[in-house]
């Protein structure tokens, strides 16, 4: 028969009340709101944990004579796990989010254990609960190990539920005075507990899910092959051609053929690395009769800062790059040369929206491309790039001159150009997923710069989250969790509210392409743009044509910021224009007043 209730002890049903009311609000508040700062956080897992081990240990004591076995003998370590991890987040020196995901995954690995512990002895729908609840448990801990943004996303949420429905259930018993036996094999058998079995049901499925779209993202990461190793005799001289081998892809269309390049550039600080890249050419470039090509460089937008971001690496990759019209430049007889950018395929840091690095590497690749023998190339080049790719373009037109004299460079056409690091940092809040892109500048920022630090450029609670977002590339399936991280983050990731200040601010300003370009410059711009907003573009132009450089700047109205390079976008028939009376020595145009 079942047992009746144990009545509790004043001192205790007091305690039970004040943790669980506690728990209520820590429980909110780690559901609602994951991201709002460290020492919040940190404060909520340890109450929500603390939480979790007083209920534990002192609602859900056994008394039935029947509950002898294992479970019933061990009923305590749930709670003394949970109150352990709540101490380790305290005496932890300098917690962060993934030292709360370790410590929270551990806490519920041992009480899923647990959970089916018991479940070995029960019997029913009783057994199947403690089943249930124990492989979900143990998912999560899991998952709480081995994701850890997600884990801030997703899993501090369901804990925080966790925590919540365990203190409403705490208040609830404490305000009965009584505490729920553990049920007996007999009770099992007399209340079945269908609802919470259903209850059970729906979170394991949930969870299972969770992590099936896990593995399912993680599955999706392109990886860079061992094309793109340096070999231990790597010259030291830039641009010269490391190895190279044919290309095929859905994306070169009939009537060219494509190679994928290895070839040395220079970094910033001036060390010599390798970098990768694409050259396409039309056939008519390639075979016995083959006739020189003028080249068109292309310098890519942002596809993301690991190497398995390059999009010689990424399927579609010159699309990931914003590049959809090379069917347009094969059709005008003209090759394509398209780094990838060092660290981008080849072993980081990729030095993201640091120009002058991106320069070399465009230069270099157009040296390495005349070097390869299936192909002829002519000796007039023009340089391409949209966003990240636009500012590369930029910075290519100042340092060619001086460090590639042997390219001819016969114009620069900059696409919504990232002109202005620093304007495009103070306009990121008010994008959509502008953490997503502020993740990536902080991290190529502080791999490049030696005086800039990853921490004192992020503010603690970000850094996690910050980091993970910063390892996909713009084209991963799991750039699907950074996106909603980047929506939900209700505060800047940045650690000051001025981030322009200090070594950060510093390197920012110096990466304005503000230098000299001799070959003719063309700046484009869609004056509905989100992310390179047009106002700081007109600056950008303005500076330059006050500083005495001829500019030609066309404004688009009503595109976006890719929209502007689209197929179907009237800057294409332009910008095919004015490459073609580039390539012919026809004087540029200068709209500087």
């Amino acid at each position: 028969m079942v047992q009746p209730a144990r009545r509790a002890h004043p001192g205790a049903r007091w305690a039970l009340l004040v943790v669980s009311s506690l728990a209520v609000p820590v429980g909110a508040v780690l559901a609602l709101r994951p991201f709002v700062s460290l020492a919040v956080l940190v404060v909520a897992v340890v109450a929500g944990l603390t939480a979790l081990g007083v209920v534990h240990l002192v609602a859900d004591r056994p008394t039935a004579a029947s509950d002898a076995g294992a479970a019933a003998r061990w009923w305590w370590l749930a709670g003394v796990a949970y109150l352990l991890a709540a101490g380790v987040v305290v005496v932890w020196p300098g917690p962060t989010i993934a030292v709360l995901a370790r410590v929270v995954g551990v806490a519920l690995v041992v009480d899923g254990a647990l959970d089916a512990l018991a479940a070995r002895r029960g019997c029913g729908t009783g057994r199947a609960n403690a089943a249930l609840s124990g492989v979900t448990s143990v998912v999560l801990g899991v998952l709480a190990l081995a994701w850890p943004d997600v884990t801030v996303l997703v899993v501090a949420v369901l804990v925080g539920i966790r925590v919540l429905v365990t203190g409403i259930r705490g208040v609830a018993a404490a305000l009965r005075g009584t505490w729920r036996r553990r049920p007996s094999r007999q009770d099992r058998r007399a209340r079945p507990g269908r609802g919470r079995l259903v209850v059970n049901v729906a979170a394991l499925v949930a969870t299972l899910a969770l992590a099936a779209v896990g593995v399912a993202l993680d599955g999706g990461t392109a990886r860079p092959d061992d094309f793109y190793a340096a070999p231990a005799d790597v010259p030291d001289a830039p641009g010269r051609l490391v190895r190279s081998e044919p290309f095929t892809s859905a994306e070169i269309p009939h009537g060219a053929t494509a190679w994928r390049i290895l070839y040395t550039t220079t970094r910033g600080d001036g060390t010599p690395t390798v970098a990768s890249g694409l050259v396409v050419a039309p056939d008519t470039a390639t075979g016995d009769a083959r006739e020189p090509a003028d080249v068109v460089a292309w310098a890519h937008g942002t596809t993301g800062v690991t190497p398995g971001c390059a999009p010689s690496v990424l399927p579609d990759g010159l699309a990931a790059g914003a590049l959809f019209v090379q069917d347009d430049v094969l059709a005008q007889g003209w090759a394509l040369v398209a780094t990838d950018y060092a660290g981008l395929g080849t072993a980081g840091p990729h030095a993201y929206l640091v120009g002058e690095p991106a320069a070399h590497d465009v230069l270099d690749a157009v040296r390495a491309a005349h070097q390869l023998d299936d192909v002829a190339l002519s000796d007039r080049h023009v340089v391409w790039g949209h966003s990240q790719g636009g500012g590369a373009a930029l910075w290519t037109g100042i340092v060619a001159p001086d460090y590639a004299p042997d390219v001819d460079l016969l114009g620069v056409a900059a696409l919504a150009p990232a002109s202005n690091p620093t304007a495009l940092l103070a306009h990121l809040p008010d994008v959509s997923v502008g953490a997503l892109f502020a993740s990536y500048l902080a991290e190529g920022y502080a791999a490049t710069y030696p005086d800039v630090r990853f921490a004192d450029v992020v503010r603690p609670g970000a850094r996690t989250v910050v980091r993970e977002m910063a390892h996909r590339c713009l084209a991963d399936r799991g750039v699907v969790v950074s996106a909603l991280t980047a929506l939900l983050l209700d505060q800047p990731v940045w650690a000051h509210a001025d981030p322009f200040t200090g070594a950060f601010g510093d390197r920012l300003t110096q990466n304005v392409p503000s230098g000299p370009i001799a070959a003719p410059l063309l700046v484009t711009q869609g004056t509905a743009d989100s992310i390179v907003v047009a106002s700081s573009q007109d600056e950008y132009v303005a500076a330059r044509c006050a500083a005495g450089y001829a500019v030609e700047h066309r404004a688009y109205d009503g595109l976006d910021h890719v929209a502007l390079v689209e197929a179907d976008s009237p800057l294409v028939p332009d910008l095919l224009a004015w490459t073609r009376d580039r390539l012919a020595g026809v004087p540029a145009t200068d709209t500087c007043p």
